[in-house]
């Protein structure tokens, strides 16, 4: 492709909307274009990237007989509403309506759609196992779009669906697409980690999710140096201290003002850990109307694990809220700053399980300016739900070996799932075995996101000049640089390098605009190309300078040495 006929245009300055790495070089690439808060365009070169992940996903799903099918973005309400997750789905869903009043979504994803074909049209054991994807746009109306792809509106995901005679299947399968995932990953050259996750909206009782390695990403991940531990903060179990101290008798202490855990712990002369926290909440139903009160509590140096504690409840993320504190006084007892677990009625007590096994704590008192010494969970007060809806963080003990764990930050790239029959079951998708009789089909789901592995390719491979495409995925493998174009025998010698490059099925990007040398080595950094061959006043000579995007090293060779090494190096990396 030549330079001087493609439709692009790079930045010089970095767009205010910009604020991490993969957005700052995509749109100064010009390889996206911002249409609203959350939505983007594809232009040429940035639309050829995408595709190359497509399409390595696309090998490695079909490798393990997968196979590609292509559902409507546009999903019916009444499947989502047999499946249970019209509600359970929340604000994020896109719901629309037609001209007759009848309801819709635009798909976020699409386990009931697959899971309707499947009931349709599988009936007997000898059907199954059975994989189906899709490479498709999905959509979900975030709250808080940010950060360019990595948190957009719409997007591009890969999601794939098993399904099976029974669980030994479903691992079966799940252990098929966990390698494809580490293969797929692998190709596109990220450094990444697999973790275990929370299922969340999407359900199951089993799910590792797919971490590229980054400080901007949104997933905080505890691992352990010492033995196999793994997961988001938000599914890593806590370890409990333990204390065996004598109860002492509750004695309610005078607090003035004293409202936060660290104002309190500094009057009283108590560490954090001897306090016990309470945070309020208000929950709804599938109405959006008031269900109940909540009050979890946790040990006073601990955060309270949102996740968690939603699991515990058993309620979707958009389901409940913190609390007004006036409004939930008035109903509960409650008093904003001093609320404690004694003397609270007509609320859900949610109890961190390391509470039960702590000693003398202090409390509020839920009277203002008041607090009470040595509470003890059985003696003085019970919880209605007691379970660990804690925050790991780093240097608590490793779960499994007790080691102290570490955090790091990623970018959730892909999701594997065991559903089992959540879906099946409430949509009723059987299958006949053996014997004739109906049974239950096992599922599991499968997603990558495309355009946020995309962003997160970009967020580990780029340095202050631009992006560094690796070769598998760069827009075009070579670009030849001229650095005048008037020169004839410049362009003789370019013509000669990127008719054989393309010849030799190398994807090559001819520079042969009427620009000076300076723009055109900024727009080739810019935008990432690995490998640039320049030809310059040596053309005469049959010498050209040959450079690798990721090394700063020039090599001068000759023309016939740089088309076959650059031949030589595009085979060798793509994998």
């Amino acid at each position: 492709m030549r330079l001087s006929k493609m439709y692009f245009r790079t930045l010089r300055e970095v767009p205010n909307e910009a604020e991490i790495p993969s957005h700052i070089w995509l749109l100064r690439a010009g390889m996206i274009r911002k249409l609203v808060s959350g939505v983007y365009g594809f232009m040429p070169l940035g639309f050829r990237s995408v595709r190359k992940i497509e399409e390595i996903v696309r090998q490695e799903m079909d490798k393990k007989g997968s196979q590609e099918i292509h559902m409507s973005a546009i999903q019916p309400a009444e499947l989502w509403k047999e499946s249970g997750r019209w509600f359970a789905y929340g604000p994020e869903m896109w719901r629309l309506k037609d001209r007759n009043e009848r309801e819709f979504c635009l798909g976020p994803t699409h386990e009931e759609i697959f899971t309707d074909i499947v009931r349709s049209e599988v009936s007997s054991y000898r059907q199954l196992p059975l994989n189906l994807y899709q490479i498709q746009t999905k959509y979900r109306d975030e709250a808080r779009p940010r950060f360019g792809l990595m948190r957009s509106r719409e997007f591009v995901m890969k999601d794939a669906y098993s399904f099976d005679r029974d669980r030994e299947g479903l691992d079966k399968s799940y252990n098929v697409m966990y390698d494809a995932y580490e293969k797929i990953f692998t190709r596109c050259d990220l450094k990444f980690r697999a973790v275990e996750a929370d299922t969340g909206a999407i359900g199951g009782n089993a799910s590792h999710e797919f971490t590229a390695l980054s400080e901007v990403g949104e997933s905080e991940v505890a691992y352990c140096e010492k033995c196999e531990l793994a997961a988001t903060t938000e599914r890593a179990a806590c370890v409990d201290s333990i204390c065996h101290e004598e109860e002492l008798p509750l004695e309610i202490v005078l607090t003035p003002g004293t409202k936060t855990i660290a104002d309190v712990s500094e009057y009283l002369n108590l560490r954090e850990e001897q306090t016990i926290k309470a945070l309020l909440f208000v929950t709804y139903d599938e109405k959006g109307e008031f269900a109940e009160y909540v009050a979890a509590f946790v040990r006073g140096d601990r955060e309270l694990n949102m996740t968690k504690l939603v699991n515990a409840l058993s309620i979707p993320e958009h389901a409940i809220e913190f609390a007004d504190e006036v409004s939930m006084s008035a109903k509960t007892g409650c008093v904003g700053g001093f609320t404690g677990p004694i003397g609270l009625h007509d609320c859900k007590i949610v109890v961190d399980s390391e509470l039960t096994k702590l000693k003398n704590l202090c409390a509020g008192a839920c009277k203002v300016d008041h607090h009470i010494l040595n509470v003890n969970y059985g003696r003085d007060y019970k919880g209605d739900i007691v379970t660990d809806i804690k925050l790991i963080k780093a240097g608590d003990p490793c779960p499994v070996c007790g080691t102290p764990v570490k955090i790091a930050r990623g970018i959730e790239v892909g999701q594997v799932f065991k559903l089992g029959t959540k879906y099946s079951e409430s949509m009723g998708a059987y299958y006949k075995d053996e014997n004739m009789e109906d049974q239950l089909i096992v599922m599991g789901c499968y997603g990558i996101g495309i355009t946020r592995t995309l962003a997160a390719i970009v967020e580990q491979h780029h340095d202050e000049n631009g992006i560094i495409w690796p070769m598998s995925v760069a827009p075009y493998h070579v670009i030849v640089t001229v650095v005048k174009t008037s020169d004839e025998e410049q362009m003789k010698v370019a013509e000669k390098i990127y008719n054989e490059l393309i010849d030799a099925g190398v994807e090559a990007l001819i520079d042969d605009r009427d620009e000076r040398a300076g723009v055109k080595f900024k727009d080739a950094d810019i935008l990432g190309i690995p490998l640039r061959i320049t030809v310059g006043k040596k053309a005469s000579e049959g010498i050209v300078e040959y450079k690798m995007r990721r090394d700063t090293e020039k090599i001068e060779m000759s023309v016939n040495e740089a088309i076959e090494n650059a031949i030589n190096v595009v085979k060798a990396e793509i994998n």
